[in-house]
């Protein structure tokens, strides 16, 4: 066993028993690589990934190639979802190298952490022109000891490069309605009218750019693609929630990993649609999703795990795939590979259920079962929208509790009883954005100034206060080669895009003018960059409809569940905020009670009020 066997990480623990040396992340590693003056070889990847799990058996788990990785290289393995910080920084360096970017990814630093080579997999012997990992090894090393000069201008340069690329400049041009229009127009431009979606295979599921669509009224686009999405394949028909991507432009052949995060935003996009087209379809997806998450990814102290690995016994899509003869109605059989299919088509709830028992019986792909605070609020929020109120409450304990320090700051994950590492901005703005969904639905006080405490804490640790926006990293945190801003989504949104919804939101609620300049600071970074490239900044459009939207406020005193507040509710647009009351130190809802002892509805406009209703 190598030094992997003491983290806590399920994919680093997967590289435990390799015989490379490996380290994780950390002063050690660097220490050992600058007095031995040695380059490092930094491999990064998730425990969901299938390539991954191809290259650790084709090359990490070989002696020979091990004994090349560790005589000439200090070798660090890290779990790009403990830590996305290096992965921000070293996949910009590999993009900028080879025009691409991908998992796993293998790049080469210098001892003190700048990147001058890399690429993502390679295999153990040449083929479609890559070169087998050990020449590549071999010839990188020889390139440090005989090539030195060259190697450290190329690390200087990529540095520079990355560096350059975080030094947005805030834009002086107005945030205006035509943003929107004219990123509605590219966005039909890049549409699949056939299958829904954007641009070609291999497709992602476009949850940020929906859940915009949802809210501009462009309910063709939004219809067509998430009818394919539930078709099947892409969709996981037996027992709830998605696959990560479909490798053709169908949604039909899916990668099979399942992650927390699409889940949770497929769920929360199905909801809305569903109330936007009032179609019990769409909420059957979305309740069928969260069936899953609370049956498959729910971790018995109140998260939910990362994730399901793609493999099962080294096959892909074993669990999730149907052969003849085994059970499954075989009119619905679409070809995947091996003799084995996925199916797409319409189920009722008996065969659904059947089937699930039968591939309950089966092995099961590894579960990623860290959790990670950023997904567990998007879950947060889905479950909240879905009236899951007891799970999500269970959900938030967790999140202020064991993800939590004992001064308020957040853990980025938790993983057999131990929290470690520090949160990052998506994980403050994510948990920030699930609890004012929580509040909404339970309409507990607690929950909203919680998320008003969050964000708080998260314009003080990330904010720029010369350009705006935010950091990925907080100030206090660790110093790597460039100290990033992240804006586009990546696929969940970015914590930028992220905190600037929750700051226009909360601004509303607290009648606090600095947070919403916060919260436009963001927009005002990517102004130009958001009509060209809509299917990257997805929910920064959404954060710009928002900070656009009139302003309507519903401040709801007395019970949550009275039919008059449900009502409000109900009739409530996406961008209308809601505060739950009566509460002191929450400005919208001062002044604001019950009426002869019955629940009432304040309708305002900038904190301008109508007569309660109830």
């Amino acid at each position: 066993m190598n030094r992997l066997a003491q983290e806590t990480s399920p994919y680093l623990l997967q590289h435990a028993g390799n015989p490379v040396d490996w380290y994780p992340w950390g002063e050690e590693a660097l220490r050992r690589a600058r007095e031995e003056d040695r380059p490092i070889l930094l491999s990064i990847g998730y425990a969901a990934c299938h390539w991954c799990h191809v290259m650790e058996r084709e090359s990490f788990e070989d002696p020979a190639t091990a004994q090349v990785m560790n005589e000439r290289f200090v070798s660090i393995k890290v779990d790009r979802e403990e830590r996305p910080d290096l992965d921000s920084v070293y996949m910009d360096a590999v993009v900028a190298l080879t025009g691409s970017g991908g998992w796993p990814m293998t790049v080469f630093l210098t001892p003190e952490g700048e990147p001058f080579f890399g690429g993502t997999y390679f295999p153990p012997e040449p083929r479609h022109g890559l070169p087998a990992f050990t020449q590549l090894l071999h010839a990188v090393a020889d390139a440090w000891e005989g090539r030195r000069a060259d190697v450290l201008r190329s690390g200087a340069n990529l540095v520079e490069h990355i560096r350059s690329s975080s030094r947005l400049q805030p834009s002086s041009e107005p945030l205006a309605e035509e943003i929107l229009a004219e990123a509605d127009r590219n966005l039909r431009a890049l549409f699949d009218p056939t299958w829904g979606g954007f641009g070609r295979a291999p497709k992602f599921p476009p949850a940020p750019v929906l859940e915009l669509l949802l809210r501009r009224g462009e309910e063709e686009m939004a219809a067509r693609t998430l009818d394919a999405m539930a078709a099947g394949g892409l969709h996981d028909l037996v027992g709830g929630g998605f696959h990560r991507y479909s490798v053709d432009p169908k949604w039909l052949v899916p990668h099979f990993e399942k992650m927390l995060y699409d889940n949770a935003l497929l769920a929360s996009v199905y909801l809305h649609a569903a109330r936007r087209f009032d179609d019990a379809r769409y909420r059957d997806v979305a309740e069928r999703t969260l069936d899953y998450l609370l049956r498959e990814l729910a971790l018995p102290e109140g998260g939910f795990a990362s994730a399901q690995d793609a493999d099962t016994d080294g096959v892909e899509g074993l669990t999730f795939t149907w052969a003849p003869g085994e059970g499954a109605p075989e009119e619905l059989f679409e070809e995947f590979e091996g003799g084995r299919f996925v199916l797409r088509g319409e189920l009722d709830d008996d065969t659904r259920a059947r089937l699930l028992a039968i591939r309950g019986a089966r092995p099961q792909p590894l579960r990623d079962d860290k959790a990670i605070a950023s997904w567990n609020g998007l879950a947060l929020a889905a479950l909240a929208q879905g009236g899951r109120v007891e799970a999500g409450a269970r959900l938030a304990e967790f999140l202020l509790g064991p993800l939590s320090t004992p001064d308020g700051r957040l853990h980025r994950t938790w993983r057999d009883g131990v929290a470690k590492g520090t949160g990052y901005l998506e994980d403050y703005a994510d948990v920030a954005y699930g609890l004012m969904e929580l509040h909404t639905a339970a309409g507990d006080p607690r929950w909203l100034r919680e998320a008003y405490r969050l964000a708080l804490l998260a314009v003080e640790l990330f904010a720029d206060d010369e350009a705006g926006g935010f950091f990925q990293t907080p100030a206090d945190g660790e110093q790597l080669v460039a100290r990033k801003k992240e804006i586009d989504d990546h696929p969940t949104p970015s914590g930028n895009a992220m905190l600037a919804y929750v700051l226009l939101r909360l601004a509303r609620i607290w009648g606090d003018d600095e947070l919403e300049r916060r919260g436009a600071s963001v927009l005002r970074l990517v102004r130009d960059a958001l009509p060209r490239a809509p299917t990257s900044f997805g929910w920064m459009l959404v954060a710009l409809h928002q900070y656009l939207a009139p302003h309507r406020e519903l401040a709801i005193a007395g019970n949550p569940s009275a039919p008059v507040a449900r009502r409000a509710l109900a009739g409530a647009a996406a961008t209308d905020v809601v505060a739950f009351g009566p509460a002191e130190g929450i400005p919208l809802l001062e002044g604001r009670s019950e009426v002869d002892g019955k629940t009432a509805v304040y309708v305002c406009e900038r904190f301008a009020c109508s007569l309660p209703l109830t």
